[in-house]
Protein backbone atom coordinates (compact mmCIF):
# COMPACT_ATOMS: atom_id res chain seq x y z
CA UNK A 1 0.00 0.00 0.00
CA UNK A 2 1.42 3.30 -1.28
CA UNK A 3 1.90 5.90 1.64
CA UNK A 4 -0.19 9.34 1.27
CA UNK A 5 1.25 12.64 0.83
CA UNK A 6 -1.10 13.64 3.69
CA UNK A 7 -2.82 12.15 6.84
CA UNK A 8 -5.79 13.47 8.32
CA UNK A 9 -6.99 12.72 11.70
CA UNK A 10 -10.79 12.93 12.47
CA UNK A 11 -11.19 12.07 16.46
CA UNK A 12 -15.09 11.99 17.41
CA UNK A 13 -17.14 10.97 19.71
CA UNK A 14 -21.49 10.95 19.54
CA UNK A 15 -20.49 13.61 16.68
CA UNK A 16 -23.58 12.19 14.51
CA UNK A 17 -25.23 16.12 14.11
CA UNK A 18 -22.36 17.65 12.27
CA UNK A 19 -20.33 14.46 11.66
CA UNK A 20 -21.09 13.84 7.76
CA UNK A 21 -20.37 17.69 6.93
CA UNK A 22 -16.91 16.86 8.68
CA UNK A 23 -16.44 14.21 6.57
CA UNK A 24 -17.77 15.85 3.27
CA UNK A 25 -14.98 18.72 3.76
CA UNK A 26 -12.35 15.77 3.82
CA UNK A 27 -13.36 13.91 0.70
CA UNK A 28 -14.32 17.11 -1.54
CA UNK A 29 -11.08 18.30 -1.55
CA UNK A 30 -9.45 18.96 -4.64
CA UNK A 31 -6.30 17.04 -3.37
CA UNK A 32 -6.88 13.44 -3.35
CA UNK A 33 -3.74 12.15 -2.14
CA UNK A 34 -4.39 11.76 1.79
CA UNK A 35 -5.74 9.16 4.12
CA UNK A 36 -8.72 9.96 6.30
CA UNK A 37 -8.18 8.30 9.73
CA UNK A 38 -11.37 8.15 11.69
CA UNK A 39 -11.04 7.24 15.58
CA UNK A 40 -15.05 6.75 17.07
CA UNK A 41 -14.09 6.75 20.99
CA UNK A 42 -16.88 4.12 21.93
CA UNK A 43 -19.21 6.57 20.76
CA UNK A 44 -23.17 5.79 21.82
CA UNK A 45 -25.23 7.26 18.97
CA UNK A 46 -25.17 6.94 15.31
CA UNK A 47 -21.27 7.89 14.98
CA UNK A 48 -20.82 4.35 14.33
CA UNK A 49 -23.01 3.78 11.62
CA UNK A 50 -21.97 7.16 9.65
CA UNK A 51 -18.37 6.33 9.47
CA UNK A 52 -18.55 2.80 8.14
CA UNK A 53 -21.04 4.23 5.70
CA UNK A 54 -18.41 6.48 4.56
CA UNK A 55 -15.74 3.82 4.98
CA UNK A 56 -17.42 1.12 2.65
CA UNK A 57 -17.74 4.01 0.04
CA UNK A 58 -14.08 5.52 0.08
CA UNK A 59 -10.86 2.89 0.37
CA UNK A 60 -9.40 6.31 1.86
CA UNK A 61 -11.02 6.15 5.00
CA UNK A 62 -9.53 3.91 7.89
CA UNK A 63 -12.13 4.01 10.84
CA UNK A 64 -11.14 2.78 13.88
CA UNK A 65 -13.74 2.32 16.99
CA UNK A 66 -12.23 2.48 20.57
CA UNK A 67 -13.70 -0.33 23.09
CA UNK A 68 -14.12 2.15 25.28
CA UNK A 69 -13.92 5.66 26.04
CA UNK A 70 -9.89 6.84 26.18
CA UNK A 71 -10.57 10.29 26.62
CA UNK A 72 -10.13 13.49 24.03
CA UNK A 73 -6.54 13.52 24.87
CA UNK A 74 -6.11 10.08 24.06
CA UNK A 75 -8.46 10.04 21.06
CA UNK A 76 -6.48 13.15 19.48
CA UNK A 77 -3.28 11.36 20.60
CA UNK A 78 -4.72 7.79 18.23
CA UNK A 79 -5.41 9.44 15.52
CA UNK A 80 -2.07 10.83 15.12
CA UNK A 81 0.05 7.40 16.08
CA UNK A 82 -2.23 5.70 13.45
CA UNK A 83 -0.98 8.45 10.64
CA UNK A 84 1.48 7.51 7.83
CA UNK A 85 2.00 10.11 6.30
CA UNK A 86 4.94 13.34 5.66
CA UNK A 87 2.36 15.90 6.50
CA UNK A 88 -0.45 15.51 9.10
CA UNK A 89 -4.57 17.46 10.20
CA UNK A 90 -6.31 17.48 12.60
CA UNK A 91 -10.04 17.96 11.56
CA UNK A 92 -12.57 18.37 13.86
CA UNK A 93 -16.46 16.21 13.46
CA UNK A 94 -17.97 19.63 14.11
CA UNK A 95 -15.73 22.43 11.70
CA UNK A 96 -15.79 23.08 8.36
CA UNK A 97 -13.31 24.21 5.81
CA UNK A 98 -12.68 25.21 2.12
CA UNK A 99 -11.78 22.12 -0.44
CA UNK A 100 -8.77 24.58 -0.95
CA UNK A 101 -7.13 23.93 2.23
CA UNK A 102 -5.36 21.02 1.92
CA UNK A 103 -3.72 21.54 -1.54
CA UNK A 104 -3.01 24.84 -0.87
CA UNK A 105 -1.70 23.91 3.02
CA UNK A 106 0.83 21.75 1.04
CA UNK A 107 1.37 24.37 -1.91
CA UNK A 108 2.88 26.95 0.77
CA UNK A 109 5.16 24.13 2.72
CA UNK A 110 6.98 23.69 -0.99
CA UNK A 111 7.68 27.21 -1.23
CA UNK A 112 8.45 27.72 2.43
CA UNK A 113 11.78 27.72 4.23
CA UNK A 114 12.68 23.82 5.33
CA UNK A 115 12.26 24.63 8.98
CA UNK A 116 8.71 25.53 8.45
CA UNK A 117 6.60 23.35 10.41
CA UNK A 118 3.56 24.35 10.40
CA UNK A 119 0.88 26.03 7.73
CA UNK A 120 -2.36 27.23 8.25
CA UNK A 121 -5.26 29.83 6.81
CA UNK A 122 -7.30 32.23 8.32
CA UNK A 123 -10.40 31.36 10.41
CA UNK A 124 -14.09 32.22 11.20
CA UNK A 125 -15.98 31.41 13.92
CA UNK A 126 -19.50 29.92 13.15
CA UNK A 127 -22.62 28.80 15.36
CA UNK A 128 -24.73 25.74 15.52
CA UNK A 129 -26.21 27.12 12.56
CA UNK A 130 -23.08 27.92 10.56
CA UNK A 131 -23.60 31.55 10.81
CA UNK A 132 -20.77 33.35 11.33
CA UNK A 133 -20.07 35.28 14.58
CA UNK A 134 -16.44 36.02 14.91
CA UNK A 135 -12.92 36.14 13.31
CA UNK A 136 -10.36 34.10 14.89
CA UNK A 137 -8.10 37.14 16.19
CA UNK A 138 -5.46 34.04 16.47
CA UNK A 139 -2.40 35.61 15.00
CA UNK A 140 1.68 35.07 15.09
CA UNK A 141 5.06 35.80 13.77
CA UNK A 142 5.52 32.79 12.73
CA UNK A 143 8.14 33.82 10.15
CA UNK A 144 10.75 34.94 12.23
CA UNK A 145 14.08 32.95 13.36
CA UNK A 146 13.71 33.53 16.91
CA UNK A 147 11.79 30.78 18.64
CA UNK A 148 11.54 33.03 21.80
CA UNK A 149 9.80 35.49 19.44
CA UNK A 150 7.47 32.75 18.04
CA UNK A 151 6.25 31.30 20.80
CA UNK A 152 5.86 34.79 22.59
CA UNK A 153 3.48 35.87 19.66
CA UNK A 154 1.73 33.26 20.17
CA UNK A 155 0.62 33.84 23.62
CA UNK A 156 0.25 37.66 23.19
CA UNK A 157 -2.37 36.81 20.65
CA UNK A 158 -3.95 33.35 21.83
CA UNK A 159 -7.84 32.92 21.58
CA UNK A 160 -9.15 29.84 19.77
CA UNK A 161 -5.92 27.92 18.78
CA UNK A 162 -6.89 28.44 15.33
CA UNK A 163 -3.05 27.47 13.72
CA UNK A 164 -3.84 23.96 15.38
CA UNK A 165 -6.32 23.47 12.30
CA UNK A 166 -3.84 23.45 9.83
CA UNK A 167 -1.10 21.44 8.61
CA UNK A 168 1.94 20.06 10.62
CA UNK A 169 4.84 18.25 9.63
CA UNK A 170 4.34 14.99 11.17
CA UNK A 171 8.03 14.64 11.93
CA UNK A 172 8.04 17.94 14.24
CA UNK A 173 4.44 16.54 15.71
CA UNK A 174 6.04 13.49 17.14
CA UNK A 175 9.11 15.62 18.82
CA UNK A 176 6.14 17.32 20.92
CA UNK A 177 4.74 15.99 24.05
CA UNK A 178 1.31 16.13 21.69
CA UNK A 179 -2.11 17.02 23.60
CA UNK A 180 -2.41 17.03 27.32
CA UNK A 181 -5.56 18.14 29.16
CA UNK A 182 -6.20 21.87 29.75
CA UNK A 183 -5.19 24.42 27.59
CA UNK A 184 -4.01 21.30 25.31
CA UNK A 185 -4.33 23.05 21.92
CA UNK A 186 -2.18 26.46 23.01
CA UNK A 187 0.51 24.46 24.79
CA UNK A 188 1.13 21.79 21.85
CA UNK A 189 1.20 25.39 19.83
CA UNK A 190 3.79 26.25 21.86
CA UNK A 191 5.50 23.44 21.27
CA UNK A 192 5.94 23.15 18.04
CA UNK A 193 6.71 27.02 17.74
CA UNK A 194 9.96 26.39 19.79
CA UNK A 195 10.61 23.62 16.72
CA UNK A 196 10.18 25.94 13.73
CA UNK A 197 8.12 28.39 11.98
CA UNK A 198 4.46 28.39 11.21
CA UNK A 199 3.27 30.20 7.70
CA UNK A 200 -0.43 31.63 7.78
CA UNK A 201 -2.35 31.93 4.35
CA UNK A 202 -4.06 35.26 4.06
CA UNK A 203 -7.65 33.67 3.25
CA UNK A 204 -10.38 32.31 5.68
CA UNK A 205 -10.71 29.11 4.65
CA UNK A 206 -11.18 26.89 8.01
CA UNK A 207 -14.75 27.27 10.01
CA UNK A 208 -14.48 26.21 13.50
CA UNK A 209 -17.89 26.16 15.57
CA UNK A 210 -18.25 26.84 18.91
CA UNK A 211 -21.81 25.78 19.95
CA UNK A 212 -23.50 24.39 23.15
CA UNK A 213 -22.90 20.49 22.86
CA UNK A 214 -18.98 21.74 22.81
CA UNK A 215 -17.08 20.30 25.81
CA UNK A 216 -16.62 23.59 27.62
CA UNK A 217 -20.08 24.09 27.44
CA UNK A 218 -20.87 20.66 28.57
CA UNK A 219 -18.17 20.36 31.10
CA UNK A 220 -18.26 23.30 32.98
CA UNK A 221 -16.12 22.50 36.12
CA UNK A 222 -12.65 21.69 36.01
CA UNK A 223 -12.90 18.10 37.25
CA UNK A 224 -15.28 17.43 34.73
CA UNK A 225 -12.92 18.85 32.02
CA UNK A 226 -10.31 16.86 33.25
CA UNK A 227 -12.30 13.84 32.97
CA UNK A 228 -13.88 14.40 29.73
CA UNK A 229 -9.85 15.11 28.64
CA UNK A 230 -8.88 11.88 30.57
CA UNK A 231 -11.33 9.24 32.21
CA UNK A 232 -8.94 7.66 34.40
CA UNK A 233 -7.47 10.85 35.65
CA UNK A 234 -7.69 10.40 39.81
CA UNK A 235 -10.08 12.73 41.57
CA UNK A 236 -7.78 15.70 43.52
CA UNK A 237 -6.76 18.95 43.22
CA UNK A 238 -6.90 20.62 40.16
CA UNK A 239 -5.19 23.83 39.74
CA UNK A 240 -6.36 26.94 38.34
CA UNK A 241 -6.24 26.93 34.46
CA UNK A 242 -3.85 30.13 34.69
CA UNK A 243 -1.58 27.76 36.41
CA UNK A 244 -1.94 25.06 34.44
CA UNK A 245 -1.17 27.13 31.60
CA UNK A 246 2.05 28.24 33.49
CA UNK A 247 3.12 24.85 34.42
CA UNK A 248 2.14 23.01 31.03
CA UNK A 249 4.07 25.83 29.46
CA UNK A 250 7.02 25.30 31.61
CA UNK A 251 7.31 21.64 31.07
CA UNK A 252 7.22 21.98 27.30
CA UNK A 253 9.92 24.71 27.07
CA UNK A 254 12.04 22.18 28.91
CA UNK A 255 10.92 19.42 26.59
CA UNK A 256 12.03 21.27 23.76
CA UNK A 257 15.53 21.13 22.08
CA UNK A 258 16.33 24.39 22.52
CA UNK A 259 19.82 25.61 24.49
CA UNK A 260 19.40 26.46 28.21
CA UNK A 261 19.61 30.45 27.44
CA UNK A 262 16.45 30.38 24.88
CA UNK A 263 14.95 28.28 27.63
CA UNK A 264 15.23 30.91 29.85
CA UNK A 265 14.19 33.63 27.88
CA UNK A 266 10.86 31.14 27.12
CA UNK A 267 9.92 31.12 30.63
CA UNK A 268 9.94 34.84 31.36
CA UNK A 269 7.73 35.16 28.20
CA UNK A 270 5.58 32.97 29.90
CA UNK A 271 5.54 34.65 32.85
CA UNK A 272 4.92 37.96 31.28
CA UNK A 273 2.98 37.48 28.21
CA UNK A 274 -0.54 37.02 29.82
CA UNK A 275 0.23 40.20 32.05
CA UNK A 276 0.54 42.09 28.84
CA UNK A 277 -2.84 40.46 27.02
CA UNK A 278 -4.35 41.77 29.71
CA UNK A 279 -2.85 44.99 29.75
CA UNK A 280 -3.86 45.30 26.28
CA UNK A 281 -7.78 44.16 27.03
CA UNK A 282 -8.17 46.45 30.17
CA UNK A 283 -6.48 49.73 27.93
CA UNK A 284 -8.41 48.49 24.61
CA UNK A 285 -11.39 51.01 25.03
CA UNK A 286 -9.29 53.88 25.62
CA UNK A 287 -6.71 53.16 22.58
CA UNK A 288 -10.16 52.60 20.13
CA UNK A 289 -10.56 56.13 20.74
CA UNK A 290 -7.46 57.24 20.50
CA UNK A 291 -7.02 55.64 17.01
CA UNK A 292 -4.31 53.45 18.52
CA UNK A 293 -5.95 49.80 18.17
CA UNK A 294 -4.85 47.58 15.51
CA UNK A 295 -7.44 46.01 13.45
CA UNK A 296 -7.63 43.28 10.25
CA UNK A 297 -10.09 42.33 7.62
CA UNK A 298 -8.68 38.96 6.31
CA UNK A 299 -10.06 38.23 3.01
CA UNK A 300 -12.77 36.05 3.05
CA UNK A 301 -12.32 32.96 0.26
CA UNK A 302 -14.91 33.13 -2.31
CA UNK A 303 -14.43 29.34 -3.00
CA UNK A 304 -15.25 28.10 0.18
CA UNK A 305 -17.98 26.48 -0.62
CA UNK A 306 -20.90 25.71 1.67
CA UNK A 307 -20.39 27.52 5.01
CA UNK A 308 -23.44 25.72 6.80
CA UNK A 309 -22.90 22.29 8.82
Amino acid sequence: MSIPRVSIGLPVYNGEKYLRAALNCVLRQDFSNFELIVCDNASTDGTEAICREFAARDARIRYYRNEKNIGATGNYRRVFELARAEFFKWASHDDTFAPTLVRRCLEEFDKAPANTVLVCSRAEIIDDAGQVIDVSADSFDGATANPVRRMASLIKTRQYANPLWGMIRSAALRKTRLMGRFEADHILLLELSLLGGFREIPEILYQQRRHQGSAKNLHLSAKQLLAWHDPSAKAGMVLPHWLDFWVESYRGISHSPLPAGQKFFCRLSVLWMPCWRRVLRWTGPLRARLGMARTSSPTVARGAGAKAS
